[in-house]
């Protein structure tokens, strides 16, 4: 890695208020990613000095809070929801801070009635509300779901079906009047449709979205594309145009490949495979109160959370662990597509995933 490009548009970045509220979390980055949990779809954020992270139990939701990515393994898990109403499987959930509460998003239900909740408390490990179902536009199966503000108005950002049929997972965007009230119309920002996004399929998957914005201030949502089930699954990168509507599908540019895999057939040119472990996927950017203000400047890198199953063991969901890793923004980079409207290329900030 030429390390001019990586810091390339520093200096323009790094005001010194955002440098000094990003800066103590490289003190928790690993030259190398570490094994932790075993389990699926990660969700960390910082508050203060303490790491809070989410988990699904199966039939319930736990919370962990720790010095360190690294020490939320051997914290106790202290469960703050059950699925008392029996509402089925409960996937992924995802905790945020908005308004000096936490906010928990989950997926629960069985087969196409899976449907996006919120509970929320003052505290990150007690106190939570009861469930609320969101009310998403269109009420179609709906997962991996994600609040996020991005120039003054609250956004959610999901996994779901277009119809009522499971033929392909799609990323939908929707304003939000508040963290548990959604406004508004569903809008589609990704489909499943390059080729290396369909290596596996039946259905072919657009999901876990995770927003994070780069040192020009551009959104990205960075999602995992490829079957969970399968070792093809890797991070890919969805990056708003200088001044875009989120709306708008087409002021969205996609990564020509994976950034974050473990087959070389599907990377982007210049990204690499991985190589110690297979399939990383549904990633947690672990940002301060884990609000994308607080997303890194240029230059070094910063932790991440993200899942995968090492190498040399058979690739299956209960293979699944948590590791830590860390990323770093990649400037100067172009994203190209063909037969559609507006621009065919945008070149400005991407990321690079680290093990």
């Amino acid at each position: 890695m030429r390390l001019s490009r990586l810091l390339s548009g520093v200096a323009a970045a790094a005001l010194s208020g955002v440098l000094a509220a990003v800066m103590s979390l490289t003190s928790d980055g690993h030259a190398r990613a570490e094994q932790t949990i075993r389990a699926a779809d990660p969700s960390v954020i910082r508050v203060g000095g303490t790491y809070v992270s989410v988990q699904s139990t199966g039939g319930g939701i736990a919370v962990r809070q720790a010095s360190s990515t690294v020490a939320l393994a051997s914290a106790p898990a202290r469960q703050v929801w059950s699925d008392a109403a029996g509402r089925g499987e409960v996937w992924a959930p995802e905790i945020v801070r908005d308004g000096g509460r936490y906010h928990i998003y989950f997926t629960a239900g069985r087969g196409s009635a899976h449907r996006m909740y919120v509970i929320s408390s003052a505290e990150p490990d007690r106190g939570y509300t009861g469930e609320i179902r969101l009310a998403l536009p269109d009420d179609k199966w709906a997962i991996d779901g994600t609040l996020f503000t991005f120039n003054g108005q609250r956004w959610f950002v999901w996994s779901g079906w277009a119809g009522d049929t499971n033929v392909e997972q799609n990323l939908y965007i929707a304003r939000m009047s508040s963290p548990t009230t959604p406004t508004g119309a569903r809008y589609v920002i990704s489909q499943p449709r390059e080729r290396w996004e369909r290596v596996v399929g039946n259905p072919f998957i657009n999901e876990s979205p995770e927003a994070v914005k780069d040192p020009n201030g551009q959104l990205h949502i960075v999602y995992s594309a490829n079957g969970s089930w399968s070792d093809q699954y890797c991070l890919a990168d969805l990056r708003l145009r200088a001044g875009g509507d989120p709306t708008y599908v087409w002021d969205w540019y996609k990564s020509n490949g994976c950034l974050f895999g473990s087959d070389r057939a599907t990377m982007m040119s210049g990204w690499d495979p991985t190589l110690h472990v297979n399939g990383p996927g549904h990633h947690s950017f672990v940002l301060l109160d884990g609000d994308i203000g607080t997303s890194p400047p240029a230059g070094p890198r910063f932790p991440l959370m993200f899942h995968a199953v090492p190498k040399g063991t058979p690739y299956a969901w209960e293979n699944r662990y948590w590791y830590t890793g860390t990323f770093a923004w990649w400037g100067n980079t172009t994203y190209s597509r063909a037969d559609v409207p507006g621009p065919t290329a945008d070149t400005g900030w991407s990321l690079k995933f680290f093990e």
